[in-house]
């Protein structure tokens, strides 16, 4: 870990028509960490997330990665990059809800998250790698997708986004819908990931306990306010988060 920070996120509001989604969100995400977005359904979690990869523009503030303006407001206007440049730029986004490509098989799922890789040799080497890492996936390569059960489907979601070997990975409620077990067994290659391939990890998560625990640092977000920021095992022993999400 060091003390760099990757993602920097200042002041930064968004809205959907009347409605403020985000509030004066500020933020950072220091490389090498794995950091965690508490809150509940509905409090702009998702939000953040499609603001950070150029999904839905600004209302004022901005976004900066790796020491570069991603986006900004400035005189009220919008200025950022385009969305197909973010993965460029190595941040990669496993959507709420895995998306996988359900007619094609998981190979042919694996070869999309690959689109930007001109070295078919690259391709095939990384498509090994990630049916090393989830061999389950090996096992199935050429099943259609929509066979896969949610938690293969979830691990074949976080392997496409891997494709391009991201510097800043961004999962979107990788838990939800799925198994205790199964959850646990995605946080446990999510924190594989970023020991051993030196991935920094920005995870929104409803199992607030789950995230926690896996997290160098925690946010709470309520209302598309950020309520809270402090190391995750801090916020493991708050009271307010401990009644509020841990329901303890």
């Amino acid at each position: 870990m060091t003390d760099k920070e990757l993602l920097k996120i200042d002041n930064i509001s968004v809205s959907y028509g009347n409605i403020k989604a985000l509030r004066g969100v500020s933020m950072s995400v220091n490389e090498g960490e794995i950091v965690s977005l508490i809150g509940a359904n509905g409090a702009g979690k998702s939000t953040l997330l499609k603001a950070i990869v150029g999904q839905v523009p600004l209302l004022e503030g901005s976004i900066c990665y790796d020491s570069e303006m991603l986006y900004e407001v400035k005189d009220k206007h919008f200025h950022g990059i385009p969305t197909y440049n973010v993965v460029k730029k190595g941040i990669a986004l496993v959507p709420e809800g895995r998306r996988v490509f359900a007619d094609l098989t998981v190979e042919e799922n694996l070869d999309m998250g690959a689109f930007m890789l001109k070295d078919d040799a690259l391709v095939k080497k990384k498509k090994e790698e990630m049916f090393d890492f989830f061999p389950i996936l090996g096992q199935r390569r050429k099943q259609k997708s929509r066979s896969l059960s949610g938690g293969e489907q979830q691990m074949l979601a976080v392997a496409r986004a891997l494709m391009t070997s991201p510097r800043l990975l961004l999962l979107d409620e990788p838990g939800l819908g799925l198994a205790p077990l199964i959850v646990q067994e995605i946080f446990s290659k999510i924190k594989h990931i970023n020991e051993e391939n030196k991935v920094t990890v920005f995870v929104v998560e409803q199992n607030a306990r789950l995230a926690l625990k896996s997290s160098n640092e925690g946010y709470v977000m309520e209302n598309g306010v950020i309520v809270l920021h402090d190391e995750a095992k801090a916020l493991l022993k708050n009271e307010k988060v401990r009644a509020a999400y841990l329901g303890e």
